[in-house]
């Protein structure tokens, strides 16, 4: 395996998106297109009585109104992954902001008014809005142990009991969720900006009752996602439906207020934390309690113990889960959808710890490294936490920091906090396929397995390409989301680059190989496509898969059926995981109590960095997040009625340029030799993760009072005495 750095090459999409010409699923010209507007339930649960659409059909412009009896029953027996209801339209109403109907209109503004009209009564039901509601079911989840936790806590020369919560949460990309339906010919062709266009081509197939290659689904580019558009949306089935019965196009594009009600998001959980330490500073046990709110049949898993399991070498662990069954939509994965939150609430107790014994908080956390996964005793496949850790400290100046709460003060007056925290990450992979073609005409077109929705998956495997390959830059043409060219698994978890350009890398080996055999010795001059142009080869292509670690041909199979063909993060010989350290310093006005973050130190490792330019991005995105995670973002719930009070970005608050300062991002870059042929693991996750609670071990040390629930907001802070 060589260890060479790759060059730090500028985004292979930068010129397109800062000139507007990138195409995403929304801006698919159809000619001939119809626009839909979907109509949501004003109940949270219950059933449709009565429907009317008479009012709204006599706008003018409106085509058709679609309601519940223009959908055939789902086939049986029916359960669709993490929902409520199968994702069509139905009069059972499981959650509030559940479509009901959908009005298909020549323009946007006639869909729009005639979805204001319709008119629905119900049959209503009681309903529980929280977790804390009396109709809230408790169910608890499948512990995860090793060790002698009680045992080790009740030996422990030190301990801390303490509780975390974090809120609920929305994503909010840019782009909103979409659906273009396109029936011509027998065919039906759906473009919409998701992480999963496979998924969405089984599934639509199944609730339409037609046959999946019959279906295909192109997603061009992604305007943000972070788990958003991972699962099969609301929308789609009924969009694609419309397309049918109209013969024509339809597209939707979901208002914000709607999406806050239809997509995944990530659910309000509290952390019970117990942890305890022997007198030479080593963290003995761990017991970790988690509980979320969890709608009746989702399934997303509260499974937030099962990063702090190998976050450090605790050798005596328990882990449980709680979900408390309500009446929402089902809840799903956001950026670090555990990791976040739990790291939030154990990084936060490890800090409480250290504080407790005395000890510095970054030599505490290395002194409690381990090079074995604690949970099953395999070898970590590659770890460098430490090595973040040491060099973060250093590049922050951490040597410089006074350990009294509230002795640091910035010219101002402002009180200054520096805080610290690590982040864990499973490293995970899927099987995939990829076509290799280069011309004589200059082009090269790499058609794989995943998706790009921003991360820069295209720029990593364009750096894998032309390191290679002497090919066209300016020529090359990496297509991805769209199951014409490949099938396609869920790009989520940060498994894209650590699935898709090993087989790049195989795809270049496999190229060099055709092209020595076609040579058979003779020596020309000029790129790849010179030297095919010089023995009359119009194009060569070449097909390759490649299987994680572990994986065999069912794997390969799984996903030319649509399915999931994951492996990881626990492997046959190994352990693999991504990590990262935070340092962050804040600043605490005195009088209002307002929370400044002047700068930020993060160090990752994440094996060889494939592409400098996006993995910084990547980075400085996910310490914005919990920037905003931290001391901004929270969904409010509305008891009375259920659903969502601040359903639009005036009301949920997310952070802007004047709230960041600056961000300084490293790399390890050491090469995992195990993982796979090119040492690369994942990062997008993993960037956030431990970032918010460096900022609330932080905002302790600048104050001396410890905030255990997200966000933290200026109120939080006015109570307590200035130091």
């Amino acid at each position: 395996m060589t260890t060479t750095p790759f060059k730090d090459r500028a985004r292979i999409d930068a010129v397109d998106k800062v000139r507007g010409a990138t195409a995403y699923a929304a801006d698919i010209p159809v000619p001939g297109m119809l626009y839909a507007m979907l109509v949501p339930s004003l109940v949270a649960k219950g059933r449709i009585a009565t429907l009317h659409v008479e009012d709204a059909v006599s706008v003018p412009g409106v085509v058709r109104i679609l309601t519940p009896d223009d959908f055939p029953p789902p086939p049986e027996p029916v359960r669709f992954p993490n929902a409520d209801a199968p994702p069509t339209l139905h009069r059972d109403i499981a959650f509030r902001g559940q479509p009901i109907a959908l009005v298909v209109a020549e323009t946007l503004e006639a869909a729009t008014e005639g979805a204001e009209r319709v008119a629905a009564t119900f049959e209503t039901q009681p309903f529980a809005a929280t977790k804390r509601s009396a109709l809230a079911v408790r169910e608890e989840a499948r512990p995860t142990a090793f060790g002698d936790a009680e045992a080790a806590l009740a030996q422990a020369t030190m301990t801390v009991d303490v509780e975390y919560e974090s809120p609920a949460q929305h994503h909010n990309p840019i782009e909103l969720i979409s659906t273009t339906a396109v029936w011509t010919d027998g065919r039906l062709t759906i473009y919409e900006g998701t992480q999963f266009a496979s998924g969405i081509k089984e599934v639509v197939a199944r609730i339409l009752r037609i046959d999946p290659g019959i279906v295909d689904v192109k997603s061009p580019s992604v305007g943000g996602a972070f788990g958003q558009k991972g699962w099969v949306q609301q929308q789609t089935a009924i969009i694609a439906r419309a397309a049918m019965l109209l013969g024509r196009p339809v597209k939707l594009v979901t208002p914000r207020g709607q999406i806050f009600h239809l997509a995944k998001f990530r659910p309000n959980s509290t952390h019970r934390i117990r942890l305890g330490a022997d007198a030479a500073g080593k963290m003995t046990g761990v017991h970790y309690v988690a509980d979320q709110q969890q709608s009746r049949r989702g399934t997303f898993p509260p499974d937030y113990h099962a990063g702090p399991t190998r976050l450090y070498g605790i050798r005596n662990y328990y882990g449980g889960g709680v979900d408390y069954r309500i009446d929402t939509q089902p809840p799903g994965h956001m950026r670090a959808p555990h990791e976040h939150p739990a790291c939030f609430a154990f990084e936060c107790a490890v800090d409480e710890l250290a504080y407790g014994l005395g000890a510095d908080p970054v030599d505490f956390r290395i002194a409690n490294d381990t090079r074995v996964d604690p949970q099953n005793g395999r070898p970590l496949s590659s770890r460098h936490l430490n090595e973040c850790l040491s060099r973060g400290a250093q590049r922050f100046g951490w040597s410089k920091r006074t350990p009294k709460p509230g002795s640091m003060r910035a010219a101002d007056g402002s009180l200054v906090g520096w805080g610290v925290a690590s982040g864990i990450y499973p490293a995970l992979v899927t099987a995939t396929v990829a076509t290799l073609r280069i011309s004589t005409d200059g082009t090269t077109r790499f058609a794989t397995t995943h998706h790009e929705f921003g991360q820069g998956i295209k720029t990593a495997i364009g750096a894998v390409l032309l390191d290679g390959l002497e090919i066209d830059a300016a020529k090359l043409d990496i297509v991805l989301g769209d199951t014409t060219v490949a099938p396609q698994q869920i790009t989520a978890g940060s498994w894209g680059t650590f699935s898709v350009v090993p087989t790049a890398a195989l795809a270049v080996e496999r190229m060099r190989a055709a092209i020595s055999e076609l040579l058979a010795g003779r020596q020309f001059s000029g790129t790849i496509h010179q030297q095919l142009a010089a023995i009359r080869r119009p194009f060569l292509t070449v097909d390759v898969s490649l299987l994680g670690p572990g994986q065999d041909a069912a794997a390969l199979e799984r996903l030319r059926r649509g399915q999931y063909a994951i492996a990881g993060p626990t492997f046959p010989e190994f352990t693999a995981m991504s990590y990262i350290a935070h340092f962050v310093e804040v600043q605490v006005e005195p009088t209002t109590r307002r929370i400044r973050m002047p700068r930020v130190v993060s160090v990752a490792d994440c094996g060889r960095v494939v592409s400098p330019r996006t993995a910084v991005s990547q980075v400085r995105g996910g310490v914005v997040w919990a920037f905003g995670a931290a001391l901004r973002e929270a969904t409010e719930v509305d008891p009375r009625f259920g659903g969502f009070l601040n359903n639009d970005l005036v009301d949920y608050v997310v952070p802007v340029n004047a709230d960041i300062g600056e961000i300084e991002v490293d790399f390890i870059n050491e090469p995992d030799p195990v993982a796979n042929s090119v040492g690369v693991k994942g990062l997008g996750e993993v960037a956030m993760v431990g970032a918010s609670a460096a900022i609330v071990n932080a905002i302790f040390h600048a104050t001396g009072k410890r905030l255990r629930k997200l966000p933290v907001r200026i109120e939080h802070l006015l109570q307590v005495p200035i130091p």
